[in-house]
C-alpha cells in the first residue's frame, strides 16, 4: 500500500511548552490508525497539527509525498482534503441535518448537494432524517450526522477526535464497528484519537501509544498487547501488574507470586533482575498453593468473575476467572499463576 500520510520527526509546542516531541509514523491509503493515550499526552495537539490548525516547532507532515506542514509553512486546512469529526460533534443547532451536511459543499449546485447528502445519509443509516434539527436527534444520530458531514466532501483522510466519548458503552462499541465498516467500504484513511483501549482495538489497523508527548510504540494491536516495548505500553493496552523478579534459570523467575516457570527460555540464568507484567487472566485463586492471599472483592460479570486479592505484603492484584468458583469476600485462598506468554522487561 502507498503511504498517504507521513509524519516525520514532528514536534509541537505552545509558546515554550513542548507538547509533542520527535513524532514519526505513516498511514497508508485506506488504513485506519489510532493514537491512544491518557488525557494531556498530546493526542489532540497532533490531530490539530495534521489538520493544519497548529504550527510545527520542527519536522514535516506530508500528504501523498507533498509537504503540508513544516516549521516554516502551513497549507490551509481547507486545501488538505481532510475531514474532521470533533468530540462534541460541532453541529450547527439552527441548521437541519441536510443543511449541516451540505455546509462544506461550497462549490456544489443545489441538486448536487442534495444528491451527496442523500448518499452519505444512506451510508450512515439515517436516510429519512434530513429535515430534523440536532436537538431532535439522539447522541448516536448526532454522531452519524457529524460523520456524514465529514464524508460529504470525499476526503482522502478523516481525523476523529474522541468521536465516541459522549456515548454509552454499548453504543460506543456499535458505532466503532459501523464507522470502521463505512471507512473501509469508502477506502478512506483515518486517524482516530482516543483514550479508550477497547475502542482503539475495535476500529484500528495500526495503533500508536502516546505518553508524555512521545510515541512509545506503533504497530498492530496484537503486537502492542503481546510484545509491549515497556511497562507503560503494557499497562495501557491491557490490565495487569508489574512484578520484580530474579532469573533462576532460563525458564524460571522468582517473584512475590512465587517461582514462575515458562515453556520457552527467555531469561539469563545468572540471577539477573527482570520485571514481569502479569495479566489478571494469568492469576487465579485456589484452595492450595505456596502464596497465600485474601479475597477483598468479588464481582460476577457474567462470562467471568473478577477477584481482587491481597498478598501478605498488602499488595493487591486482580484475577479474572472464567470457570465457576465460590470463594467469598474475606476468605483466605492461595494463588496459582500460569503465565503462558511472558511479558518481560530487562534493564529498566
Amino acid at each position: 500500500m502507498s503511504q498517504l500520510l507521513e509524519v516525520e520527526s514532528v514536534s509541537c509546542a505552545y509558546q515554550d511548552n513542548v507538547v509533542v516531541k520527535d513524532l514519526s509514523f505513516e498511514v497508508a491509503a485506506g488504513e485506519i490508525a489510532c493514537l491512544l493515550g491518557p488525557s494531556g499526552c498530546g493526542k489532540t495537539t497532533v490531530l490539530r497539527a495534521l489538520a493544519g490548525f497548529n504550527r510545527l516547532r520542527s519536522g514535516c507532515i506530508r500528504i501523498d509525498g507533498m509537504p503540508v506542514s513544516t516549521a516554516d509553512f502551513v497549507l490551509e486546512p481547507e486545501k488538505r482534503q481532510m475531514g474532521m469529526v470533533f468530540q462534541d460533534y460541532a453541529l450547527f443547532p439552527h441548521l437541519n441535518v441536510l443543511e449541516n451536511i451540505s455546509f462544506g459543499l461550497l462549490s456544489a449546485s443545489r441538486g448536487e448537494k442534495a444528491r451527496i447528502v442523500a448518499e452519505v445519509l444512506e451510508l450512515v443509516q439515517l436516510p429519512d432524517l434530513s429535515k430534523r434539527y440536532p436537538h431532535e436527534l439522539s447522541g448516536g444520530q448526532q454522531q452519524r450526522v457529524a460523520l456524514a458531514r465529514a464524508l460529504a466532501p470525499r476526503p482522502q483522510l478523516l481525523l476523529m477526535d474522541e468521536p465516541f466519548s459522549n456515548l454509552d458503552t454499548e453504543l460506543r462499541k456499535q458505532l466503532s464497528l459501523e464507522v470502521r465498516n463505512i471507512l473501509k467500504h469508502q477506502n478512506i484513511a483515518a486517524i482516530v484519537v482516543t483514550h479508550d483501549q477497547e475502542e482503539a482495538f475495535a476500529i484500528s489497523d495500526q495503533l500508536g501509544i502516546l505518553a508524555g508527548g512521545e510515541l512509545q510504540q506503533w504497530g498492530r494491536a496484537e503486537k502492542l498487547y503481546y510484545e509491549p516495548v515497556n511497562p507503560l505500553v503494557a499497562g495501557f493496552v491491557g490490565k495487569g501488574s508489574l512484578f520484580d523478579g530474579v532469573c533462576e534459570s532460563a525458564t524460571c523467575v522468582r517473584t512475590e507470586l512465587g517461582l514462575l516457570e515458562f515453556a520457552e527460555p527467555f531469561c539469563s540464568p545468572d540471577g539477573s533482575a527482570v520485571q514481569l507484567f502479569v495479566r489478571p487472566a494469568d492469576i487465579r485463586p485456589a484452595s492450595e498453593g505456596t502464596v497465600p492471599a485474601k479475597v477483598l472483592t468479588r464481582e460476577f460479570l457474567g462470562g467471568m468473575t473478577l477477584y481482587t486479592l491481597e498478598l501478605p505484603n498488602g499488595r493487591r492484584v486482580e484475577s479474572e476467572v472464567r470457570e465457576k468458583m465460590d470463594f467469598e469476600v474475606g476468605e483466605q485462598v492461595h494463588l496459582q499463576v500460569s503465565v503462558h506468554r511472558p511479558i518481560a522487561f530487562f534493564d529498566l
